[in-house]
């Protein structure tokens, strides 16, 4: 077994990081790092820009040889700028209805 943390970069991550798109397309959807910690700085060096990466651990079951997952998402709003009000849904459709 390696003590290389490899991560498995998912369409989450590369579809919003421009640095994240390079590297898949340069050297795969995969990398490895000396340690978890290591991942983590990398995807804190990704966000930016209303983009959100983390290394999420892959679960036990997960058949493929890595011990990870680099995932993305849009970042919240901030709830002290909008008063802590929770959006209702219509609110947050293009369906008014």
């Amino acid at each position: 077994m390696s003590d290389e943390y490899r991560v498995a970069i998912k369409p989450s991550a590369w579809q919003r990081s421009r640095a994240v798109g390079e590297w898949v397309n340069r050297d795969g959807a995969r990398r490895g790092f000396a340690s978890k910690a290591l991942a983590r700085e990398w995807a804190r060096a990704c966000s930016g820009h209303g983009v959100h990466l983390w290394v999420q651990d892959a679960p036990d079951r997960e058949d493929r040889p890595i011990d990870g997952y680099l995932v993305g998402g849009a970042r919240g709003t901030d709830r002290a700028a909008d008063g802590g009000r929770q959006q209702s849904l219509a609110e947050g459709t293009d369906n008014p209805g």
